[in-house]
């Protein structure tokens, strides 16, 4: 399941985390990949040792989080700390796979990628996301402050970009639900969940649907 999330950061969060980016140093992309991933990588990333980083994540992460349409996409059980990629003339990301199980220390289990993207996509060329599902390839390139959610076993790639800079934020979600369209189930029923809290309580229809979600959500989801 693809999930678009629109509007995850306002205009000033996303002004103030651009700014940041821009006065902080970038590193070869390929530090971060592993054996197969370094062949078709070609990017650059955040360091790790940028001073305003964690100021950083505090206003992507915290926006992110807080989102109510992640919360029921995703059902996070653990996030990963992102990682901040650019792109710029000639720079691309070959068909991958993100890995199974990432972390250092504390691992955790890759069931849900993001991107948000951060750049003005009238700004740059190329740089789409293109994703494998099974009815064919999606390409995905969206306004910036928006994100995208999709399953991390997904084949996926960044098509080269050919002019400006594509800049983003990656992280990975450990999910409560580990199977992809149980967790796309529960996210249909809790839109609908929603919309019946809100305009119908009390309602038996209502009462039938939470009651549902909540025990399909206590029979799948590990913990």
């Amino acid at each position: 399941m693809l999930t678009h999330i629109p509007n995850v950061l306002t205009k000033e969060k996303l002004q103030a985390a651009l700014s940041i980016i821009a006065r902080n140093p970038f590193v070869d992309g390929r530090q971060s990949a592993g054996k197969m991933a370094k062949q078709v990588k070609h990017n650059m990333e955040l360091s790790a040792d940028a001073g305003e980083l964690s100021k950083l994540n505090n206003i992507v992460m915290g926006s992110l989080v807080q989102n109510p349409l992640y919360r029921s996409a995703a059902i996070p059980q653990r996030i990963a700390t992102p990682y901040y990629a650019r792109y710029t003339e000639g720079m691309e990301y070959g068909d991958h796979v993100d890995d199974p199980v990432m972390g250092a220390g504390t691992l955790y289990r890759s069931d849900v990628s993001v991107t948000v993207f951060l750049s003005d996509p009238h700004s740059y060329e190329g740089g789409e996301l293109v994703i494998n599902t099974s009815f064919g390839e999606r390409e995905v390139k969206l306004p910036a402050g928006d994100a995208v959610l999709y399953p991390s076993s997904s084949v996926h790639r960044v098509s080269r970009v050919t002019s400006g800079e594509r800049i983003v934020a990656v992280t990975w979600i450990q999910s409560l639900i580990r199977d992809a369209e149980k967790r796309a189930l529960l996210h249909d029923l809790n839109q609908a969940r929603e919309y019946l809290l809100e305009n119908a309580p009390g309602e038996p229809s209502t009462v039938q649907v939470n009651t549902s979600y909540i025990n399909l959500f206590r029979i799948w989801a590990e913990v």
